[in-house]
C-alpha cells in the first residue's frame, strides 16, 4: 500500500513539530508559517506497512505524529531491530538520507502511524534560505546522532537486565505497544530472557 500524502493538515498536527523544532532554535509562529510549514507533508499509514526499503535511497525525514515505528535490517534473514520510535520523535533511515545513498534498512510502522515528512530537496531549500533555518537543522541533526551514539555506548556497557531495566524505566509504556520479539531484538536480549524480565516486572514491579 501507498501512504496517503496531505500538502494541507490542521494546525494542532504542525503545532507538535513547531514545539519539537523550538527546542532547538527558538522560532516564531510567523517563521514556522512562512518558511517551514510549506514544505512539510502529512503522510497516514496502517499498521505494518513499509515507510522506506533496503535498496533504496531514503527521500523523507519523519517526525512522529501519532503511532509507533521501527527501523531494522536483515542478518541472515533475521530482522535486527535499531530503532524503535513514538510519538514526539524522529525516524528515517538516516544513513541514506545524507549520503543519497541507497539503504540498507527498512523503517516499518507497528501501529497505525501519521507523520509529518519533509524530502530531502526541501529541506536543503530550507537551509539555503536562511541561516537559522540551517542551524536549526544542523541541530536537529546532531541531537539525533548523540542519542544514537549514547544508546549505543548503553548497548555495549550495559549486561541484559540493566539494558531492559534502562529501557522500562524510560519507555514503560512500550512494553504494552511493542511486541516483544522487536523489543529483544532491539535490546539485543534472548527471548526466553526477555520474558523472564517482563514477566518479573509485570509482578507487582518485584525486584529483577
Amino acid at each position: 500500500m501507498t501512504a496517503d500524502h496531505y500538502k494541507l493538515f490542521p494546525m494542532q498536527i504542525a503545532t507538535q513539530f513547531f514545539s519539537y523544532l523550538n527546542k532547538f532554535v527558538p522560532i516564531t509562529d510567523e517563521e514556522f508559517k512562512k518558511f517551514i510549514q510549506p514544505y512539510l507533508i502529512e503522510r497516514r499509514f496502517g499498521k505494518k506497512e513499509i515507510v522506506s526499503k533496503t535498496g533504496e535511497v531514503e527521500n523523507y525525514l519523519n517526525f512522529i505524529i501519532e503511532g509507533l515505528a521501527r527501523k531494522y535490517y536483515l542478518q541472515d534473514n533475521d530482522e535486527v531491530n535499531t530503532q524503535i520510535s513514538h510519538e514526539g520523535h524522529l525516524i528515517h533511515a538516516q544513513e541514506s538520507f545524507h549520503s543519497r545513498k541507497p539503504s540498507e534498512y527498512f523503517v516499518e510502522t507497528l501501529e497505525p502511524t501519521t507523520f509529518i515528512s519533509i524530502t530531502y530537496n526541501d529541506l536543503e531549500k530550507l537551509y539555503a534560505h536562511d541561516i537559522k533555518l540551517e542551524r536549526l537543522g544542523r541541530l536537529v541533526i546532531t541531537y539525533t546522532m548523540v542519542q544514537k551514539d549514547r544508546w549505543q555506548m548503553q548497548m555495549i556497557k550495559l549486561p541484559p537486565r540493566d539494558r531492559f531495566l534502562f529501557f522500562v524505566d524510560r519507555h514503560p509504556d512500550l512494553l504494552q505497544r511493542v511486541p516483544q520479539k522487536h523489543l529483544a531484538s532491539f535490546l539485543n536480549i534472548q527471548p526466553e530472557t526477555f520474558s523472564r524480565f517482563k514477566h518479573l516486572v509485570k509482578v507487582k514491579k518485584q525486584p529483577i
